[in-house]
């Protein structure tokens, strides 16, 4: 393995349980989504997602109701929109701030990554959540304030995470060659746009989740068992 010297891991599914995000963060943004609108539509930040969710679904003018009824489609649907990942985190924060819930993650990944840091890899987040919300996420984590790790975040406005030149964009920000960047996922698609940039890649397939018998990516069961 060529040497590795910053990592870039996923969170649903790699750090931290999918459920945690689809049970409790998602439900939780998808109720208080028409207040959060409502309460906040005037301020500058909100204005500007809800005009970015508009010109994303290709309406010239829509009423602040045909917005947040979009919205809420789009998070039945799991879309993976910009906007409505920026809206989304800005609940989050509350919710978190009020102690309403703190974020799962797996039992061993705290200790690894304060191990990766301290042997001088450099740690990055990259996830469909926006910054703020993956900040949130570390910040306010069962682990306690994960942040200090990290020394940088990417989303979806560096680009789909299934295309390889986000992958050469973020390489690019972090001033590493491709080669020496690990990227963590448990989406293979994934996997193979980060390989395609030149990446090295590592495939977390945590139990009780099966390993195929011709894996297209080194496969690691947990945090523990990523060796370099």
């Amino acid at each position: 393995m060529t040497e590795i010297r910053a990592i870039v891991t996923d969170i649903e599914g790699t750090t931290s349980s999918i459920s945690f995000v689809r049970d409790v963060l998602f439900p939780h943004a998808r109720k208080q989504l028409p207040a959060f609108i409502e309460t906040h539509g005037d301020t500058p930040e909100v204005q500007h997602w809800l005009h970015e969710a508009a010109r994303e679904a290709g309406l010239v003018e829509a009423e602040r109701q045909e917005i947040i009824e979009l919205l809420l489609q789009w998070s039945d649907q799991d879309r993976k929109s910009t906007a409505l990942k920026a809206l989304q985190g800005m609940i989050w924060k509350d919710g978190y701030a009020a102690g309403d819930y703190r974020a799962h993650v797996y039992p061993e990944v705290a200790a690894r990554l304060r191990d990766w840091r301290a042997d001088g890899l450099r740690l990055y987040v990259y996830s469909s959540g926006s910054v703020p919300a993956q900040q949130l996420f570390f910040r306010y984590s069962e682990a306690g304030d994960l942040t200090p790790l990290f020394a940088g975040y990417f989303d979806t406005e560096t680009g789909p995470k299934r295309e390889s030149e986000s992958y050469r964009r973020i390489a690019e920000a972090v001033g590493e060659q491709p080669a020496h960047i690990l990227f963590l996922s448990d989406i293979v698609e994934e996997l193979d746009a980060a390989r395609a940039a030149g990446m090295q890649t590592g495939w977390l397939l945590r139990p009780p989740l099966a390993v195929p018998s011709a894996p297209a990516h080194p496969v690691y069961r947990d945090f523990d068992a990523i060796r370099f």
